[in-house]
């Protein structure tokens, strides 16, 4: 291949641009990303550097001697992909093309608004570096924080701002918080963490609205309540940037769907991150996984797969792991909750906000949740990651009702 370009400078974009020089390719490589940004570490954006223990510096990925021989073309959206016999042609948003032989897809996701908000002052979400930048000067105000949505995200802002003296009420549809990722009862037992800092967590309830002229001062929920707020975060998910590839060849579906291996319906082209919905053979199905690990992991199989095309035996990806850090508690979590039938604590208590707990499914075990446990959820992961269906030990924990989405005897009350 003469030239690659890789769309997207995020995490992912960097590393599949890594990937191909490790790989020992010497050709052009471009890379394209719609922020201005060099490519910078998401995860503290929702807390260290809202919190401003962390500096914009401290966020960049690249290492200060490296040098990937890359074109880096920044501050530019690409709008579509076009294919001219053996070369794909990316389009921008300022009228410029780029031709080349392959393709790495890594534009990741965009974070959901709520309807009807757009132009009111004080509402954000969080998603980029200058989310976070506009974010943390409104906290630094301080007064009364809002968080609408219960996931990690609003989660650890909820954290942040907790710490930093605000006022603070996190708002779920859903009736427990981070049941999907999770399960009922170990999304209840982690998003307790809220009421046990003074946080309020308003649950099962929608929003119907926010209220103000220019500014925000209240949310509206659907049961008739008014919430006062000076600030709204909205953590109500994200979607994947692919609406640019529509007709291009590259089918779609919850993202861009892809092998085993990255590679896409169109040959030459890839992709990784966010956007990327991956076929995961152990599952028999698809899986978009939003997480750090597999933005760092994933691009090194896709980009062996670009360059030989079909060549590459791309194994079982690892199970995806994400952590995250709220009110002073590491929460580490790997491997895929949905369909356990049971879900059991392995160390500690959960009352003391240290244990571990392993998912299993007909007796083998497929995910380990750990709160302040960062050793022993290193050993399980590591087993789950070589084989997700041995057993580590002999259960001997206390075993929890209700470890999925999908078990009917789940309930709050048996979390608690």
């Amino acid at each position: 291949m003469r030239t690659v370009a890789v769309v997207g400078a995020s995490l992912a974009g960097l590393s599949a641009a890594r990937s191909l020089r490790k790989r020992g390719y010497d050709g052009r490589l471009v890379v394209i990303g719609d922020e201005p940004h060099r490519p910078y570490d998401r995860p503290p954006l929702s807390k260290e550097f809202l919190a401003g223990t962390v500096a914009e510096a401290d966020l960049m990925l690249e290492m200060d001697d490296e040098d990937l021989r890359a074109e880096w073309l920044l501050g530019a959206r690409a709008v579509g992909l076009q294919v001219d016999g053996a070369e794909r042609v990316l389009l921008l948003d300022d009228g410029r093309e780029v031709r080349a032989d392959g393709v790495v897809v890594a534009t990741g996701a965009v974070a959901r608004n709520l309807p009807g908000t757009e132009g009111l002052a004080g509402v954000h979400t969080l998603r980029t570096l200058d989310d976070a930048r506009a974010l943390r000067d409104e906290l630094a105000l301080g007064g009364r924080l809002v968080v609408i949505g219960g996931g990690f995200i609003g989660a650890e802002v909820a954290s942040t701002a907790y710490a930093l003296g605000l006022d603070v009420t996190v708002i779920e549809a859903a009736p427990t918080p981070l049941a999907g990722p999770l399960g009922e009862t170990m999304g209840g037992i982690v998003s307790a963490l809220h009421e046990a800092h003074g946080v309020r967590l308003l649950c099962g309830v929608g929003v119907k609205g926010l209220s103000g002229e220019t500014r925000v001062d209240a949310v509206l929920l659907e049961d008739g309540r008014t919430v006062p707020a000076d600030t709204v975060v909205v953590g109500v998910g994200a979607r994947p940037c692919v609406e640019w590839l529509e007709g291009s060849g590259v089918e779609l579906d919850n993202g861009v769907k892809c092998g085993a291996d990255g590679r896409t319906s169109l040959a030459g082209v890839v992709a990784v991150g966010d956007c990327a919905n991956w076929y995961d053979p152990q599952a028999g199905s698809h899986r978009r996984v939003e997480h750090w690990t597999g933005a760092r992991e994933r691009p090194e199989v896709a980009v062996g797969a670009l360059l030989s095309w079909g060549a590459v035996e791309a194994g079982a990806p690892r199970p995806p792991y994400f952590w995250s850090d709220q009110y002073g508690v590491r929460i580490q979590f790997a491997g895929h909750s949905a369909g356990a039938d049971s879900v059991t604590v392995e160390e500690g208590t959960p009352g003391d906000r240290s244990f571990l707990a392993v998912y299993r499914s007909a007796g083998q075990p497929v995910a380990v949740l750990a709160m302040n446990q960062p050793r022993l959820f290193t050993r399980w992961r590591k087993q789950l990651a070589v084989t997700p269906s041995w057993p580590l030990s002999t259960p001997s924990g206390v075993a929890l009702p209700g470890a999925c989405p999908t078990d009917p005897r789940r309930s709050r009350r048996s979390a608690l």
